[in-house]
């Protein structure tokens, strides 16, 4: 598995896990981090035992809290830095966003900047009471390019984006969850068996229909122009053709748990 001293990678059962290791910053991501979580993300890909990943801070002070600024020196002093640290994290963002499989972004203390981006790019956020979420673009003067706005704007709709960007200030758990940012809010001491129990909940069911409700999903907020039909009618397909579907009819009769192998 790809991993570096700052991004941890782990499995458990059929939950991939990516751990943001930047700890003592809050987890803060440099460059080598923006690369590791597309490659990490890559393995997983195609790691047939991954059915879900989980994507979270160390610690228990942050999820992300942005850019790590102590590297703008080495990583974004010049045009051509700049230009490669977007790349790689644009190329992060559309890892996650684009994941054929489930993601869920378990969140703890601070997502702010670049870690609410990411967050949006998961399928559901579960946050702990104790998670702050801001993106304070206007507080530095910087301009945000239209993907990351439109991944958010896809997950809270146009009028709470603008807020999330206007104002440019904290908003707690509840306030996220009252925009539809985080889909559940659980006190600080229980979120990872809550997100452990979701997770493994998530992978028991079938692959084929989970996969294919997420690509569906995708192509309905998709310009139109955009929209694959044939694919998504060929993945509703691909779920009656499966020997999941008999198993989950004769397990339904025979009143007992599915055991489905995404085939």
């Amino acid at each position: 598995m790809t991993q570096t001293d700052k991004m941890l990678a782990r499995k458990e059962g059929r939950v991939g896990y990516i751990i943001f290791n930047n700890p003592e910053r809050h987890n803060a991501m440099s460059l080598d981090m923006w690369e590791a979580t597309a490659s990490i993300l890559s393995d997983y890909r195609t790691d047939e035992d991954v059915r879900v990943v989980v994507l979270t801070g160390a610690g228990r002070k942050a999820f992300i809290s942005g850019a790590d600024i102590s590297r703008f020196g080495s990583e974004r002093s010049t045009a051509e830095g700049v230009a490669h640290y977007n790349a790689a994290t644009e190329r992060a963002y559309s890892a996650v966003h684009d994941f054929p499989k489930p993601t869920v972004a378990m969140i703890r203390g601070y997502c702010i900047g670049g870690g609410l981006g990411l967050a949006s790019c998961c399928d559901m956020r579960i946050a702990a009471d104790n998670a702050r979420f801001a993106v304070p673009a206007a507080k530095l003067g910087l301009g945000y390019d239209y993907p990351g706005l439109k991944r958010l704007m896809d997950v809270v709709g146009p009028s709470f984006t603008k807020e999330i960007f206007f104002t440019a200030r904290q908003f707690d758990s509840e306030e996220a969850r009252i925009m539809g940012l985080v889909n559940r809010v659980v006190p600080e001491d229980q979120l990872e068996e809550f997100v452990r129990t979701y997770a493994d909940t998530i992978a028991a069911n079938a692959p084929l229909t989970v996969e294919s409700v997420k690509f569906i999903v995708g192509q309905a907020i998709a310009d139109e122009s955009q929209r694959d039909m044939a694919a998504i009618a060929a993945s509703v397909k691909r779920c009656f053709a499966s020997q999941d579907y008999i198993e989950g009819r004769t397990a339904f009769m025979e009143k007992r748990k599915p055991v489905f192998t995404g085939r």
